[in-house]
Order: structure tokens, then C-alpha cells, then sequence
């Protein structure tokens, strides 16, 4: 789904979720100054700091279930949270040894109570959209610290889908860099993995149904795959930082890759009245693509615990298909006439009938909604084109769907500066259309160049 670099540094565009309302002061005077929170990060949605100040020592600080919690002691999750956040807490602990003459004569604190207040859990299950996420003082506590006074802060996410697209197809990604990726995520508050991990350029994805999918799609059929203990050990290690995995494989379009390893699956093109050799999008006349796309969904919808699989649907060139004489045919049986777009509906609403039979929901970048498939009410719509004034978003949830934002943060749109202000300042409801609660969800985008900014190339 990229003709232009879509790409968004995932510590650029995080606080877009959690933003307070600002007065009226001016915006570049603002954001100058410092902040009065200190290092909070992203802003939680109430704050209020005393001037009461704690020490700490590593040596008796530790993290406890309170007396009253629902949690379950023997919960993995909980207590996997608590060794990571003592870690952030404590993390370059002797650089700070010069300080501790000026917090002589402060009380110490030892421990932090956590208390869930919910008798469900949901320790052993998956984070979802409906998951409650609404805290006091723990997810922020690390970031206080250098100066820990006494803090009372209250949160919950102004939007349940907060998301970074990685895309593995274009360039590999190693295992350790998804991790760190979402290690990070976890940090600042990001709770889905949009995970674009085919594309035109490989298949990495390592299928158990259709293993030559990989050995003929992929960079390389050992080094440059994600075999399904990777999947899994991805999946885990998300959920135990309260992050879903939704898996996008993107089709008709952008599926050269898939071509390599399933014969007959892409249209052949022609020039004039031969073959040309080369190959267009996936084809949509012949039932042994749907029986291929039944079989692949369900196993990849058996794999990804998600309620949700994203299904792509963009960017779909006709040429291909106009060339087709096969196609040529089939256009007119169906009355289609020279309508290409009712030829690419027709594949999609087969592909959604498909992927309900396995109980999942779906997401569609914004083009399958422009041209007019027939969608289920609950279907949620990827918009990814328009930028910060977004008419798109305004069609969508006025004709009563779900969703997801991009539009806005691309670094294709890249400047000089302070870009990061643009993106901060970004009000995702600012169109003219529905505001249901919870209705439009957020997501940036990042591609391969995390690995540089993680330090991890």
C-alpha cells in the first residue's frame, strides 16, 4: 500500500492520543517552555503533583499486589509487568549516585501497590478493543523517577486503538527489532501492532498450508522468514505488554510475492493478443483463487488470536486485468461493462464472505469503501489518504463505520525543525462527520528505518 514513503518514527506522533486540551496560549510559545509535569510522557489525562518528594533505593523499592486487588498472584502478566517496570525504574541507577546528598532527610519509599480493581482479570486471554485501560499512577510511575514527589494521576486512553503499521515486506525486519519495537510501543502506550508482513516485494510469512509460499516468495527462504514460533513468540510478548497483533495481508493488489510460490493465483497480462511473461493482481475470475484464499484464511486466522484481520484492498492497478481476454470475457457475463472497480468489488466481497466464515472481523484500506463494496456494519475502514483536512473520514463515518486514522502522520510529509510539533498537534476528529465514542480509532505508521533509529540495523 505504498507508492510514497509511508513512514511515521513511532516517538513522533505519541502524545496525538493522550493530548490535554490547551488553552488559548499560542502553540509555538507552548511548546517551548517546559513542561510542568516533568517527564511524564505521553500526558495522562488528569495530573496532580505535590511538593511532598520520596527517595528511593533499589535495595527495598519493590512493586506488590495491594491487599484489596483482584489480581491473581500466580498471573504471568502482572507479575512480568512488575520485574519490567522496576527495570525502567531503576535503569542507570549509578548515574545517579551524585544525587543522593540532595535527597538527604527525604522519607523513602518502598513500595508500589497495585490494585485491580476488576474481578476479570483477563490474565490469561488476549488485549482486544474493548480491553479497559483506565489507570492510576502505575503505567507513568517509572517516568517520575528523578524527582519523585507525591503524585496522584489519574488516565484512560482518549482512543482504544492506538497503532504503529511495521512493514516486513520491503525490508526484513529481524525478530529482536519487532521486539524493541514493541517493547517500545509498550513504553509510550501503543496497544496494537499493525503487522504488514507481505507485500509486492516478499513473503516472509513462513504459511503451514502453502510452505512454498515462503520458499519462493521470501528474500530468502531460511534467513529472511518469520517461522510460526516466531509469530507466536511476537504475539506473546505483545500480549503481555497489552498489545494486539493484527496481521495485514493485502490483496489483490500487492501480491507479486504471493505469485512466486502459488501457480495460477495472479492474472497473466498481455500485449495484444499474446502473454506478455508478466503478471498483474490476484484473479478474480477463477474459483481456485477463492479456494486458495479459504484455505490460507483460515489457517492465518487460527494463527492471529486478534479479532481482527486487515485485509488491504488498496491500490489495485486494472491494467492488467483489461488486457486479460479471459477477463475481457468475464467483465461482460457479469454485465460489469468496463467498470473495473464492480470487477475488484466482486473479489472483495467473495474475500470478506470468506474471512467470516472464520469469525473474524476485517479492516480495508479506505479505496474498498470508495468503491462502493458491500461492507458489514461492523467492518472498519483504514484511511490513509488525505492529510490533516480529511474529507475521507468525514464519507466514512457518516455512512456509519469505524475508523482508523493515518492520514496525518506520513514522513513523507517530511520537513525541517520540529516536525514532531505537526504531528503532536494533529486532532484526528477534525472533519465534519460522526463522533461516537470510540468510533475513530488512531494509528501511526513505521517501516524499515526503525532499525536505525533503535539503534538495532
Amino acid at each position: 500500500m505504498i507508492t510514497a514513503l509511508k513512514l511515521t518514527f513511532l516517538l513522533l506522533g505519541i502524545g496525538f492520543c493522550y493530548r490535554l486540551q490547551h488553552s488559548d496560549t499560542n502553540e509555538e510559545t507552548r511548546a517551548a517552555q517546559p513542561s510542568k509535569y516533568g517527564s511524564l510522557w505521553p500526558l495522562p489525562q488528569k495530573v496532580q503533583i505535590s511538593e511532598v518528594s520520596f527517595k528511593l533505593s533499589r535495595a527495598s523499592f519493590q512493586i506488590i499486589d495491594a491487599e484489596q486487588s483482584f489480581a491473581d498472584p500466580t498471573c504471568r502478566l502482572l507479575q512480568d509487568a512488575y520485574r519490567r517496570y522496576y527495570e525502567y525504574i531503576f535503569v542507570g541507577a549509578q548515574t545517579h549516585k551524585s544525587s543522593s546528598n540532595k535527597r538527604a532527610g527525604r522519607a523513602e519509599l518502598t513500595e508500589l501497590q497495585v490494585r485491580i480493581t476488576s474481578p476479570d482479570t483477563e490474565c490469561g486471554g488476549y488485549p482486544e478493543v474493548t480491553s479497559d485501560e483506565s489507570c492510576e499512577s502505575l503505567p507513568h510511575f517509572f517516568s517520575l523517577v528523578s524527582f519523585i514527589n507525591s503524585t496522584v494521576i489519574s488516565d484512560f486512553p482518549r482512543f482504544r486503538h492506538r497503532g504503529i503499521l511495521l512493514d516486513s515486506s520491503r525490508h526484513f525486519l529481524p525478530l529482536k527489532v519487532i521486539l524493541a519495537n514493541l517493547e517500545t510501543m509498550a513504553m509510550n502506550k501503543f496497544n496494537v501492532f499493525h503487522w504488514h508482513i507481505v507485500d509486492d516485494q516478499s513473503f516472509p510469512y513462513m504459511s503451514q498450508t502453502f510452505p512454498q509460499l515462503s520458499k519462493q516468495g521470501a528474500y530468502h527462504p531460511y534467513t529472511h522468514v518469520y517461522t510460526p514460533t516466531d509469530v507466536k513468540i511476537v504475539i506473546e510478548f505483545a500480549r503481555l505488554r497489552g498489545i494486539r497483533v493484527i496481521p495485514e495481508y493485502d490483496t489483490p493488489g500487492h501480491t507479486q510475492s504471493w505469485g512466486k510460490g502459488q501457480k495460477d493465483l495472479l492474472t497473466p497480462c498481455y500485449s495484444g493478443s499474446e502473454p506478455s511473461g508478466t503478471f498483474g493482481p490476484v484473479n478474480p475470475i477463477l474459483n481456485t483463487t477463492y479456494d486458495f484464499m479459504k484455505r490460507f484464511f483460515t489457517e492465518t486466522s487460527s494463527v492471529f488470536p486478534d479479532a481482527y484481520i486487515h485485509l488491504g484492498g488498496d491500490e489495485v492497478d486494472f491494467t492488467c486485468w483489461k488486457s486479460n481476454p479471459d477477463i475481457q470475457k468475464f467483465m461482460v457475463q457479469q454485465g460489469f461493462g468496463d467498470d473495473y472497480k464492480k470487477l475488484e468489488s466482486y473479489y472483495i466481497q467473495r474475500l470478506l464472505d470468506i474471512v467470516t466464515t472464520t469469525k473474524k472481523g476485517y479492516m480495508i484500506w479506505q479505496e474498498v469503501f470508495d468503491n462502493g463494496v458491500t461492507l458489514k456494519p461492523d467492518t472498519v475502514v483504514h484511511v490513509w489518504i488525505g492529510g490533516e483536512s480529511n474529507e475521507e473520514m468525514g464519507k466514512v463515518t457518516g455512512a456509519g463505520y469505524t475508523t482508523i486514522l493515518s492520514a496525518p502522520w506520513y514522513l513523507d510529509y517530511i520537513s525541517y525543525a520540529q516536525d514532531w510539533q505537526r504531528y503532536y498537534k494533529v486532532e484526528p476528529l477534525n472533519f465534519n462527520g460522526q463522533f461516537l465514542n470510540n468510533f475513530v480509532f488512531v494509528t501511526n505508521q513505521i517501516m524499515w528505518w526503525v532499525k536505525t533509529f533503535l539503534g538495532l540495523s
